[in-house]
């Protein structure tokens, strides 16, 4: 059994006095994760209760208005599919959405270049940046129209045991408990569930921070994404769209605590100089127009996914450096292959709780997390080497991709979100 955090007694949930709630799942975090879990779920009638320690929704009617937010995701097409299939895709677009059609990659060291493009692989778009609160509220408005659904705010969790007669129970700093036969970890990278349920995790320092503003470039960006591999680390530039102009980039510049201290440290027209000579002025210059903020990388991966009663899905079971801007599309895909699991389980009168079943979860998305993250830790090592032959062995290795349509077009494919088996939802 496990023991509950801030509690010392052996008290069950049932058997205890405090009001208590019962629910066929509890998901606890209400971000992008685990809100489009509970769409997937409650839109198929499973009675859900989802928590969370915010105090309140996002606003609609305020996101996706005015300055963009800084914290920004690469949604690939299969995200898309399944925010359409949502309902949530719609409004999204209406409010901002930037689509991206070609990728540029280059090594900021050396003349290794690479570009792709949506024609190469046979698409309008290779993706869209969308700032996380326009997802975020795209979701949440999703879930007013599903009965089955009860979100909870304000809760912080602090315990989690096992009920009396198998199920899981959440306890929460209010003296509230939340009784189902299956818990879900969707409460981050430094999840308290995840803490709670003895499940440890593999941790690796990157020894980087990511800088994150927004700028405004001289050239229109033409809906590139671009990437340059520098000494002190890579940085993205990645396109906005505002209302009708091509002007603005979301910026993520992953380098060393030293070099983001002193980056955060510089005026707004000092930091746009930089940032433009970073790129070899390839946007001509550059104007910082929002405020620069810093947070640490660290790379995650948890022991396990499932236990009897519960599963961990997004930065909860995994957290990969930003190299890609993969980190949401594969917590998304986590929700919706999880999603479709526990539907087939109930089809078939499996309990939700079962570990075996469960564990069809776990293998579908562990090993498809784990390439991800071992491609990112590859490609930071690759590229933050300093040794002359591996400058050159990169640069060399750069120009041969670029030249080689189908290698591209399987690289493209990838980056797009096409590998393995997709749930039903996604395809």
């Amino acid at each position: 059994m496990d023991v509950p955090m801030e509690s010392t007694d052996n008290e069950t949930c049932r058997e205890a006095a405090a009001p208590e709630e019962i629910a066929d799942v509890v998901i606890v975090g209400a971000g992008m994760v685990g809100t489009a879990l509970a769409c997937l779920l409650g839109e198929a009638g499973v009675k859900v209760v989802l928590v969370d320690a915010r105090d309140a929704l996002l606003d609609p009617e305020t996101v996706g208005l005015g300055h963009p937010g800084m914290r920004v995701s690469a949604l690939t097409p299969v995200s898309r599919k399944l925010l359409e299939g949502l309902g949530a895709w719609e409004w999204m677009a209406a409010r901002r959405v930037s689509p991206y059609r070609f990728m540029q990659v280059w090594d900021a060291e050396g003349t290794g270049e690479v570009s792709f493009s949506a024609e190469q692989a046979g698409v309008a778009r290779l993706g869209h940046i969308v700032e996380n609160e326009v997802t975020q509220a795209a979701l949440e408005r999703g879930l007013k129209a599903l009965a089955s659904v009860r979100v909870v705010l304000g809760a912080r969790v602090t315990g989690l045991v096992e009920s009396a007669d198998g199920d899981r129970c959440v306890h929460l700093a209010d003296g509230r408990r939340l009784v189902a036969p299956l818990v879900v970890g969707a409460d981050g990278a430094r999840s308290p569930l995840r803490e709670l349920a003895g499940i440890d995790v593999d941790a690796h320092e990157t020894g980087h921070m990511a800088v994150v503003t927004t700028v405004k470039v001289e050239r229109p960006h033409g809906d590139v994404a671009r990437q340059a591999f520098l000494r002190t680390g890579p940085l993205a530039f990645l396109p906005l769209r505002l209302g009708g102009e091509r002007h603005h980039c979301s910026i993520v510049w992953s380098t060393s605590p030293e070099e983001a201290e002193r980056l955060q440290e510089l005026s707004t027209e000092a930091l746009g100089e930089e940032l433009a000579a970073a790129i070899g002025h390839r946007l001509g210059g550059v104007t910082v127009v929002d405020r620069a903020v810093a947070f640490p990388l660290v790379q995650r991966h948890a022991q396990r996914y499932v236990l009897p009663g519960l599963a961990l899905v997004g930065d909860a079971a995994h957290s990969i450096h930003p190299l890609a801007g993969q980190g949401v599309n594969l917590g998304l895909m986590d929700a919706a292959v999880l999603a479709e699991e526990l539907l087939l389980a109930r089809s078939r009168g499996v309990a939700l709780s079962n570990e075996r079943w469960l564990s069809r979860y776990a293998r579908r998305r562990r090993g498809d997390n784990a390439g991800m993250l071992a491609l990112m830790s590859g490609f930071r090592l690759l590229f933050g080497a300093r040794h002359p032959a591996l400058t050159l062995a990169r640069n060399m290795g750069l120009g041969a991709v670029d030249r080689l349509t189908p290698l591209k077009r399987l690289m493209l494919q990838q980056a797009m979100g096409h590998r393995g088996r997709l749930p039903v939802s996604c395809r």
